[in-house]
Parts: structure tokens; sequence; C-alpha cells
């Protein structure tokens, strides 16, 4: 189990964020600055209004104090892959999309560590575990930044051999995304099992609540209808993988997949049943 989270677990994410990568050109990050508006919002809410939200359902539904980091962290990780499919799914701006998606994955190398850190000395206290953002910020870029960057340059040097490629890692990155959450869960089942019924209802509120907030926030912002289906997805969409993976980083593999990871794991499947809805109104309109 120990090999498992300390090297399949970010291996597996690095793979995620390659597919991610590969599927961005540089065009994706110059978009930014020619359409600022439609970014700033979306960025708001990923960056802002998300962690905010969260720790407002943490409060509402009074979550234990390791729940309560795992709902943390998992609002801190910025949207992956599954956020740009379903975007195209919903006939939403996939192009805006994809460029919230890309930056935002760089900046949590900065971000990250930092609101990580705050949350675990916040809800644990003495009981916190000792957390170093210099380690987490050096992980966070070996297992997201660089894999996307690589995947980039890929694309940008070789676009013909990334197309043969991008398929392939795709359907890898899938697989390993569904093998690392059956993992988390099998490791914390019995508290899975305790909290399953407070823990869901959380998440699905706090899943709800975003997707609503962000199409809201971006309707009142006189976005594009496309725009604002993107804005409300990204917003509810989350990294669950890295949620899992940043647990891990944080505690350790002694005690196997951290119950921090818990939150990330079953939100890694709620989401789907919460989005699924959004996506059917969304291409209807």
């Amino acid at each position: 189990m120990d090999l498992l989270i300390s090297v399949g677990l970010p291996l597996s994410l690095a793979i995620i964020m390659l597919s991610l990568g590969i599927g961005l050109e540089l065009a994706d990050f110059r978009r930014v600055l020619t359409r600022g508006y439609p970014f700033a919002i979306g960025a708001l809410c990923q960056v802002v209004l998300l962690p905010v939200a969260a720790f407002a359902t943490v409060a509402l539904f009074a979550l234990p104090p390791e729940i309560a980091v795992g709902f943390m962290i998992l609002s801190f990780c910025p949207g992956g892959v599954t956020s740009n499919i379903l975007s195209k799914l919903a006939k939403g701006d996939v192009a805006l999309s994809v460029s919230l998606t890309a930056v935002i994955s760089l900046l949590s190398m900065l971000t990250v560590p930092f609101l990580a850190a705050w949350s675990i000395n916040y809800f644990m206290g003495d009981n916190a575990p000792e957390v170093s953002i210099t380690g987490l910020a050096i992980a966070m870029f070996l297992i997201t930044t660089l894999p996307v960057a690589i995947g980039v340059s890929i694309r940008h040097f070789a676009i013909e051999f990334a197309n043969r490629i991008e398929p392939g890692l795709s359907k890898l990155a899938t697989t390993l995304f569904v093998l690392v959450v059956l993992a988390a869960l099998a490791g914390n089942w019995q508290l899975f099992v305790d909290n399953l019924g407070i823990m869901g209802a959380g998440l699905i509120t706090l899943n709800l609540g975003l997707l609503l907030i962000g199409l809201g926030l971006a309707r009142v912002a006189n976005l594009s209808w496309n725009e604002a289906k993107t804005v409300s997805i990204e917003t509810g969409i989350q990294n669950s993988t890295l949620g899992i993976t940043l647990a891990a980083l944080i505690t350790g593999t002694e005690s196997g997949f951290s119950p921090l990871a818990l939150p990330s794991a079953v939100y890694g499947i709620t989401m789907y049943a919460v989005a699924l809805p959004f996506i059917l109104w969304f291409r209807r309109r």
C-alpha cells in the first residue's frame, strides 16, 4: 500500500496532468490576454469563491476536523481534464475552459501549499501534522506544473506525435483516476461508511452550490450563455485526483491512504451525478 501511495499515486497524477498538457497549445495561454474579462470571472470563482463556499459548507454540516480539511483541500484544486470534457459536452466555450484549466493548474503550485497548510492548522489544531510549504510546492511543481509544461512542449514541437498519443493517454488517465478513487475509498472504508451520510450530503450541497454560483455570477457579469456555462462547470468541477494526492503528501504513507483524501475520493463519484442534470440542461439551451 505504501508503494502505491508514495510512487503510484504521484505518478498517476503526473500522467493525468501530462494528458492535460498534451491537449493544450500556447494559444490557450495567450487567449487569457485577449479574453481577459471572462477569464477573470472564472478565475475569481475558482480561486476565491470556491474555498469560501467550501468553508461555509464545512461549518454548516459541522464536519469532523479531518473531513473538513479534506473538503478544503478539494476546494483548492483546479479543474482538470474532466471540466474540459464536460464543457464540450455542455456545448460551452471550450477555449475558455481550457484556458482556465491551464492557467489555474499552473498557479496552483503557488496557491495550494499555503492554503492547505492554513486549513490543516485551523481545523486540526494541536493534532495537525507538520506541513512543509516548500516541500508541497516542489511536489506540486513535479506532479502538476512540470507534466503540463512537458505536454504543451510536445504538442508545440511535435504536433503529429502529440495527436497520435493523446487518445491513448486520455484513456490511461481515466483508468488511473478510477483506480486512485477506488484505492482511497478502500483504504478508509470504515471512515467512509461512518461518515457517508453527512459527507455525501455536504459534497452534493457544495457541488450543486458551486455550479449555481458560477452560473449566477457569470450571468450577473453579463457573459455570453456559452461562457456562463463554462464558468459554471469550471467552478463546480475540481481535480479530485490532485486532492487525494495532496492528502497523501501531507500525511505521509505510514498508515495508508489519509482520511484527508476521503472527501476527494467520494467527490470523484458524486460530481458526475450532480453535474449530469446541468450538462443535459446546458445542451438543450
